[in-house]
């Protein structure tokens, strides 16, 4: 499990990585190391050769050439001095020289492979060091030695560098570990707390995260994950009142309807009346009230989570609309407003009748309350035509146009209200009866110079 988590993993990878640097290091030390192993013999073959030329012929004897060999740590030493070179002291040998090394001039390439073939080597060879004097005490000065001794010292050596490599590693994986446990993983456990309390209780603004890190790339993310929460809250909240708000409208509607029951059946007593006028408004006040009652049934349907499918009869699209009109002529009163009906002659539509009314008066009556509202003269044109696949409505006016409000919020419940004291329901409806026929509610164009909707309804569902 540790190593599942964050901290654990980059604790892995802090030690690999020291690890991986201390090998890349290694080859380039085991070679330096190598070369001041043989440099030092050199120089004592140097000072024991120059003690034994400094020193009478008599007073040279094997045990003392032998004592020099021994401090210089080689077999025999060769040194060039006025072109002549000149075996100064010497030891008997196991075996013949088996490899030869010049250290006058080495490049950094050859001492590393010098020295690894050294460590893969395992006999004890006999071999050849070549080099320069120091202090310019002759031309060249050769020594011969058991690689042994120099191959057991590298090893001790690369151990050495390994412990220490694997002390460096262990401490500053450590402190890495700390630092991350503070800079990182401590800010993100605080965030997913955060979130864990957020879940447990959305609705509670107290829940929501307060930004505190420090660092630039958690706070961003806290502040996003703030704002999610913000709008999340806020949107439970607008769910829990539509919840509300829906409960209330579907006993409003029971009641409305039962009222409405009444009211048509009083209606219809008024049809059999002789009078002319009431003869001729009683099918108007008919047709409304059925209208409102299928309202009420819709309604409290839709309260049940059951949306009503639409009732797909053919039927002609002039006096649909012509009703729409007409019923909205009635309700502008004294206001400034004309609404003009132009339907292509014929056009035949299979659709919901009763929804398409309700969409269209929708759109119409938005836009009539906001014309009223306004001291200039109004202007709607409802219009209806068809092509090959579609049958198209179309409601412009000549009003200033939606607020960006509405525009961003369009068919939005309780968002999308086009003027002030506006619900936004209506285009809402619209837009889900539309939808319900396979068609779609688009806002072609809003501004100063009016707004214009359209009604594409598919002729094949």
């Amino acid at each position: 499990m540790f190593l599942k988590s964050l901290s654990g993993r980059f604790l892995l990878l802090t030690i690999i990585f020291v690890m991986l640097a201390e090998v890349l290091i290694f080859v380039p030390s085991v070679a330096r190391f190598r070369e001041d192993y043989l440099q030092a013999r050199l120089e004592r073959s140097q000072i024991a050769s120059l003690a034994l030329l400094a020193a009478p012929t008599d007073m040279v004897d094997d045990e003392l050439e032998a004592e020099l060999l021994r401090n210089a740590d080689v077999l025999n030493v060769v040194l060039r001095r006025d072109a002549v070179r000149q075996l100064v002291l010497a030891s008997p040998m196991r075996s013949t020289i088996e490899q030869s090394y010049d250290l006058r001039n080495p490049g950094a390439m050859m001492l590393m492979g010098d020295a690894m073939m050294t460590l893969a080597k395992d006999q004890d060879r006999v071999i050849r060091v070549i080099g320069e004097p120091v202090k310019e005490a002759g031309q060249m000065i050769e020594v011969t030695m058991y690689e042994k001794p120099l191959r057991d010292a590298m090893i001790e050596y690369g151990l050495n560098i390994l412990k220490l490599s694997a002390f460096i590693s262990a401490i500053t994986a450590a402190l890495l570990f700390i630092a991350v446990r503070i800079l990182l993983v401590r800010p993100i456990d605080r965030l997913v707390s955060q979130m864990r309390s957020y879940a447990a209780n959305p609705e509670d603004v107290r829940k929501i995260i307060q930004p505190q890190a420090g660092a630039v790339e958690l706070r961003e993310a806290e502040t996003a994950l703030q704002s999610l929460q913000t709008d999340l809250s806020q949107s439970l909240k607008q769910k829990g009142r539509l919840a509300d708000l829906g409960g209330a409208v579907a006993r409003i509607s029971h009641d409305l309807r039962n009222i409405l029951t009444t009211t048509q059946l009083l209606a219809d007593r008024m049809e059999m009346s002789d009078d002319p006028q009431v003869k001729k408004t009683a099918p108007k006040l008919i047709n409304s009230l059925s209208r409102a009652v299928n309202l009420c049934e819709s309604t409290l349907s839709f309260g049940k989570a059951e949306e009503t499918p639409p009732q797909l009869t053919q039927f002609a699209m002039t006096p649909l609309l012509a009703e729409v009109v007409e019923g909205e002529r009635l309700a502008v009163g004294d206001a400034d407003v004309r609404i003009r009906l132009n339907v292509e002659r014929g056009v035949r539509m299979f659709a919901d009748r009763e929804q398409l009314y309700r969409i269209v008066s929708n759109i119409v009556r938005n836009a009539r309350q906001v014309l009223a509202l306004r001291d200039v003269p109004g202007e709607i044109r409802v219009s209806g035509a068809e092509t090959t696949d579609h049958w198209t409505i179309e409601i412009a006016d000549n009003g200033p146009g939606l607020p960006k409000r509405a525009v961003d919020n369009l068919f939005t419940p309780f968002e999308g209200g086009a003027r002030k004291g506006g619900s936004g329901l209506g285009l809402a409806i619209s837009a889900d009866l539309v939808k319900g026929h396979g068609g779609a509610l688009e806002l072609v164009s809003t501004g100063e110079n009016g707004t214009v909707f359209m009604i594409n309804l598919p002729k094949s569902v």
